[in-house]
């Protein structure tokens, strides 16, 4: 079922972690009226549900494995076609990779639907650092954090790569104050 194009958003939210994503995802889905959907939400409230999907999920969790790129594509699927999503969406921590990139937009596609922008804060890595270790949590040890930074280089690369070629990406310097990195998204997702 086709949506209103004039008025739906949909975004998908790449950044790195300490990019500040997670606040700045919140606010924009608050002020466009969309909700935020992440992966480990989707999960959780699958979970909660107690569906045949939800379980199988559940199972998966609980011993310790990833949820495979199929059933991922389902629960997104499943929560891209509820009601509150027909006027958009802001998806953060999916995709991942450009397969999973392809099989969003078929699931877009089949609900006669596309993505809207990408939005892909920006922040140098000793930024990304400096702000991670200052947080003090305990997981957040510099080799930790640089290895959390490489692997998110290496599954992003392709997918900026990917969504710059598509003419979605929207690049935002992170490396500003929040209301002004705030501003940026703003613009960047209302000027088209």
């Amino acid at each position: 079922m086709a949506v209103d194009d004039s008025k739906a958003r949909r975004i998908v939210f790449l950044g790195p972690p300490g990019s500040g994503k997670g606040t700045q995802a919140a606010h924009l889905a608050e002020a466009l009226g969309i909700p935020a959907i992440s992966t480990g939400d989707m999960f959780r409230a699958a979970v909660a549900a107690g569906t045949p999907l939800g379980n199988r999920v559940k199972e998966i969790m609980e011993s310790g494995q990833l949820v495979s790129d199929e059933l991922t594509a389902e629960i997104v699927r499943d929560r891209l076609a509820e009601d509150d999503a027909r006027v958009g969406f802001l998806l953060d921590g999916y995709p991942r990779t450009t397969p999973q990139a392809d099989t969003l937009a078929e699931i877009l596609d089949g609900q006669g639907a596309g993505l809207d922008h990408v939005v892909c804060l920006e922040v140098p890595e000793a930024e990304l650092v400096n702000r991670m270790l200052s947080r003090g949590r305990a997981d957040d040890t510099e080799e930790a954090v640089r290895a959390r930074l490489d692997v998110y280089h290496r599954q992003t690369k392709p997918l900026v790569d990917y969504y710059e070629q598509a003419g979605l990406l929207r690049v935002i310097d992170g490396n500003r104050s929040i209301d002004d990195v705030r501003r940026g998204i703003m613009e960047a997702v209302t000027a088209s």
